[in-house]
């Protein structure tokens, strides 16, 4: 069967996006997705996306790691989904859509692409890192000289040890570089690997940062390899809430290919 593909990426986060509203893809076929996401022997991305129909907002997304599994929330990947719906017509400048953590609302501004987060009520508090979930489980660490620090093995190191173990966790690390600007570098669990950027990420740093009182800023940016992104939020007594993913997500390529 050949399948019908669109490439996006999210400041260098990249998917493969299927229109599934048919129901044409086998969701069950792990291996071929994981296969798809090879960089050497299928088309290469970070993940792979399925848009689908749902019964209640504009549409689902199902996201996959580029290992094949199903994953939890990718916040890049939902931006960029929400960029593919609009291209399709789906939606205008405004939408809601389900994903695997819940509801999320989206708005598209001057092509940039706005994504409502689920809200964080637990920031735990470490010697040296927090551990939060924004969708995805996610370490934050501050370290210096970011440029030349060594993501993957340190990361996998993490990600793999006590106590994430087997389920891991994706792992950050944070270099301030003014009162609201961050530099930041992604080891992603699935991907097994550093990553441009990650969506959930950076939004974990955004208010692991707020929350450790290196900023008091309530809109944060975040300076990644593969671009820039924003992330703006409220914070109370019960967490943080209304928080905003913002940034680019752009269609590189459009293919067919043998499922």
């Amino acid at each position: 069967m050949k399948m019908t593909f669109y490439k996006y990426q999210g400041t260098g986060n990249d998917f493969i996006i299927v229109d599934n509203r048919l129901q044409i893809i086998n969701k069950n076929d792990t291996k071929r997705i994981e296969q798809l996401c090879d960089r050497r022997f299928g088309i290469g991305a970070d993940g792979f996306i399925l848009l689908e129909n749902d019964d209640n907002t504009a549409f689902k997304m199902i996201y996959y790691n580029a290992d094949g599994n199903q994953s939890s929330m990718c916040g890049n990947g939902g931006r960029c989904i929400v960029a593919f719906a609009n291209f399709l017509g789906i939606i205008k400048d405004e939408a809601e859509f389900m994903a695997i953590d819940g509801l999320h609302k989206a708005k598209i501004e001057n092509e940039t692409v706005h994504l409502q987060m689920q809200d964080v009520s637990d920031i735990q508090t470490f010697d040296n890192h927090q551990f939060l979930d924004t969708g995805s489980p996610h370490h934050v660490e501050m370290v210096s000289d970011i440029a030349d620090y060594n993501v993957k093995a340190k990361g996998s190191e993490i990600r793999y040890g006590q106590p994430y173990n087997a389920v891991g966790s994706n792992v950050n690390f944070v270099e301030q570089l003014t009162t609201d600007n961050f530099a930041v570098r992604t080891y992603e669990r699935g991907v097994e690997d550093e990553t441009f950027s990650c969506g959930t990420g950076v939004t974990a740093v955004a208010l692991a940062m707020h929350n450790s009182g290196k900023t008091e800023n309530t809109s944060v940016n975040l300076k990644t390899p593969g671009g820039q992104l924003r992330v703006s939020f409220d914070s109370n007594d019960n967490g943080y809430h209304n928080i905003w993913l913002i940034g680019p997500a752009v269609q590189v390529f459009k293919g067919d290919i043998e499922w």
